[in-house]
């Protein structure tokens, strides 16, 4: 594992691109931005064989949060070559990731993902997440509301 560098985006977003099916361009230029920007704030990290890129996870670090002054990191990203699937190399970002992390100061890690994606819930679980006692709640903006 390593750092990503710059020149990796095309290939984090290629491989993105190749389990989720959707291009997220504008998600990973601007990551790419902010951590370029402020890397205190944000952990990139790579894996590669044979000189190819074969996964990524990428993580926030977030400190003062809803009047909390814990700090604690969010994962946004995380993908591996699909013939890298359940043979390990999930885990090992993840853990390299949680060491970084804890370099860092850093003392809970979260993340969300939609209940229907089965597998990568299954992942966090097997990687030690489990429900938070907070509740995410949404709202559409726009809806009308008598309140």
């Amino acid at each position: 594992m390593g750092p990503v560098e710059p020149a990796d985006i095309e290939a984090v977003i290629a491989l993105d691109q190749s389990v989720t099916g959707t291009s997220r361009r504008g998600f990973y230029q601007k990551r790419f931005s902010a951590t370029a920007a402020h890397p205190e704030r944000f952990v990139w990290l790579v894996a590669r064989e044979e000189g190819r890129l074969v996964g990524f996870v990428s993580a926030q670090i977030l400190a003062g949060e809803y009047g909390d002054d814990t700090r604690s990191a969010v994962v946004d990203a995380i993908g591996t070559a699909r013939e890298r699937r359940r043979g390990g190399l999930g885990g090992a970002l993840m853990a390299a990731l949680e060491a970084e992390l804890i370099s860092r100061g850093v003392g809970e890690l979260r993340s969300e993902a939609d209940w229907t994606e089965r597998d990568l819930i299954g992942f966090f679980a097997r990687t030690g997440f489990s429900l938070a006692p907070q509740l995410v709640l949404a709202r559409d903006c726009r809806a009308t509301a008598d309140f």
